[in-house]
């Protein structure tokens, strides 16, 4: 049947009609205009696309100092002033309600604490400057508190890695998951290579190295000290068996010399941070305790605090030493109260109390503790010694009580000791079923490598 030109026409332009309507169905609405206080389009980071704005933020503060990485997930790395770096894994983040305000939460990936960051847009001064921030935060750690500051957009951290799409979700990326799940930890490339240390080397014998020089200080001992200048060396050599008792030896790196300090149930030397002074664990009338003198005046030795310890695990500051016994850990000082905190608290459930544990304090951060000790059990596939026992080095902040383990998990690692900067930890690992070896690790898991033959090395400088 043929239709008419009126017909053909009315169809023709309903037909129009219909296919524009259909499209502008289908075509999205457009993007409203930013309010005035929201920054412009032009102003935004050139940044991998994300379901939050803002993104790639560093938020920080001071009193302590901090920071916090928000990447185009999240939170993902904390670090604070005088404590490793914290990584994080990103989890939910939301927006409340309409105000321009949002809430990032994380998990602490090695105790898994919870962790949040508060983001809110508002005019922000850190108290460290004058600058003005756009943004307000706070970060709350379930272990550490809350931690007050600003925040600033910050793209400049968040390099792409090669390969990787703006969305973040292409195969490439895929196969790089691994690397990706953990986010690139700054290097440390301030950290200072010891130039006095003495150690225990393979035949037993004590080796002193000062600036590339090396001499045997004696043909045997333990529980070295090194001052810190590096010239003078405390061992404990102790008495033919059956006799329990031992002297304490100063041994003069320049000269070549050793002369006995003091002989009797005497052990663990340490020198005071300006070498003044040696502290050390003495037993008399069956009450051992603390003791200290100076190292030209041994016959004036006196109790340093009336406090029983079974070990001394060396000076805080100029007038505080950390001594424990069975149960708990002591500052014990000369200007101040002692304190007392458990080792059930320090250690908890995870970790074996020995008296052969060893608690060192960091020296930039007295909060901040490194332990050698044993598992309660061992983990799984990790090895253990002859008599089933694994251990391993060990971190905990003495206030929040956060504990991470250091040492990896398949090495046994004991006689872990702070290098001076602090950044370092030198221990003892055993390589084969008879014999150990020096290693080397940062303090926040990297850098791990061998560095050298022997036993129980400590640092002068």
């Amino acid at each position: 049947m043929k239709l008419s030109r009126l017909a053909l026409q009315f169809w023709f332009a309903t037909t129009l009609a219909f296919t524009a309507n259909f499209a502008a169905a289908q075509t999205p609405p457009a993007a409203k205009k930013p309010a005035s206080n929201a920054p412009a389009t032009g102003a935004m980071p050139n940044a991998p696309q994300s379901t939050h704005y803002p993104i790639l933020l560093l938020a920080f503060g001071s009193a302590p100092t901090w920071d916090v990485r928000i990447g185009p997930k999240g939170p993902e790395l904390l670090e604070r002033q005088g404590y490793p770096p914290i990584v994080l894994e990103p989890a939910a983040i939301s927006r409340e309600g309409a105000a321009e305000s949002w809430i990032y939460r994380a998990k602490d990936i090695a105790t898994g604490a919870e962790v949040s960051v508060h983001l809110s847009r508002e005019t922000c001064a850190d108290s460290a400057s004058t600058t003005k921030y756009t943004f307000r935060a706070a970060v709350t750690h379930s272990q550490i508190g809350t931690l007050q500051g600003c925040a600033r957009i910050a793209a400049e951290l968040f390099s792409r890695m090669p390969g990787q799409s703006a969305q973040g979700d292409d195969d490439t990326d895929k196969k790089d998951a691994d690397k990706k799940k953990v986010p690139a930890i700054p290097p440390i490339t301030n950290a200072k290579a010891p130039v006095a240390v003495a150690y225990i080397n393979p035949a037993g014998k004590i080796v002193v190295s000062r600036n590339g020089v090396k001499k045997i200080a004696a043909p045997g001992g333990s529980e070295l000290a090194l001052a810190h200048d590096g010239k003078r060396l405390l061992y404990v050599r102790p008495d033919p068996s059956p006799s329990s008792l031992a002297t304490i030896v100063l041994y003069d790196f320049e000269s070549g010399r050793s002369r006995d300090l003091v002989r009797g149930a005497a052990s663990e030397p340490f020198w005071s941070p300006d070498d003044s002074r040696i502290a050390y664990v003495n037993s008399v009338d069956q009450k051992t305790q603390v003791w200290v003198m100076a190292p030209d005046a041994p016959e004036k030795a006196a109790a340093f605090s009336p406090q029983s310890v079974v070990s001394l695990q060396g000076w805080v500051d100029a007038h505080t030493v950390l001594a424990t016994d069975a149960q708990n850990a002591y500052w014990l000082s000369e200007d101040k109260p002692a304190q007392t905190v458990s080792l059930r608290d320090i250690y908890g459930d995870t970790l074996q109390i020995r008296p052969s544990d060893t608690l060192r304090v960091n020296p930039s951060n007295p909060d901040l503790l490194l332990i050698s000790a044993t598992y309660t059990a061992a983990p799984a596939g990790a090895p253990v010694d002859a008599s089933g026992n694994a251990y391993g080095l060990f971190l905990c902040e003495v206030r929040a009580k956060r504990r991470t383990t250091l040492s990896l998990p398949d090495e046994l690692a004991r006689n872990g000791e702070w290098s001076r900067d602090g950044l370092q930890v030198f221990y003892t690992r055993r390589t084969s079923a008879a014999a150990s070896a020096i290693f080397r690790i940062f303090w926040d898991g990297s850098g791990l490598r061998r560095y050298g033959e022997g036993t129980d090395l400590v640092i002068g400088q």
